[in-house]
C-alpha cells in the first residue's frame, strides 16, 4: 500500500521532485512508494489555488465610494469580509449599507 501525501509543504517538494526528474507525477509517485491519487489531487488543488490568486488580480477594480458627514452617534459597527471592510454608525441609512455591499460585491 502506497502512502498519501500528508501536507502541501510534502506536496510541493514531490511535485518539484517529480519535474526535477523529468517524470510525470504519478510515475515518481509510483518509484517513490507514494500514492499517485493522493499527489495528482495535491497537483489539482495547488493549481487551483494558483489560478484563483491569479484571477483575483485580475478581477481587482477600483471602485469610488464618496464619504458623507458623520453625526454624532453612540456606537460603531465594523463589519469585515474576508479582506474588506465597512464602518457603520448607529445612524447610518438602509440604502447605503446596500450600495457599500453593492460595491463590494463588484470587486
Amino acid at each position: 500500500m502506497r502512502r498519501k501525501i500528508e501536507d502541501e509543504r510534502e506536496a510541493r517538494a514531490c511535485l518539484k521532485a517529480a519535474k526535477a526528474a523529468s517524470l510525470k507525477p504519478g510515475e515518481w509517485a509510483r518509484e517513490h512508494g507514494i500514492d499517485g491519487r493522493s499527489l495528482n489531487a495535491w497537483r489539482v488543488n495547488l493549481a487551483r489555488g494558483e489560478a484563483g490568486r491569479r484571477s483575483a488580480v485580475i478581477k481587482t477594480g477600483l471602485v469610488e465610494l464618496v464619504a458623507a458627514p458623520v453625526s454624532r452617534a453612540e456606537a460603531r459597527y465594523v463589519v469585515r469580509v474576508a479582506d474588506a471592510e465597512i464602518e457603520l454608525t448607529d445612524d447610518f441609512r438602509d440604502d447605503t449599507l446596500v450600495r457599500l455591499v453593492r460595491a463590494l460585491r463588484s470587486c
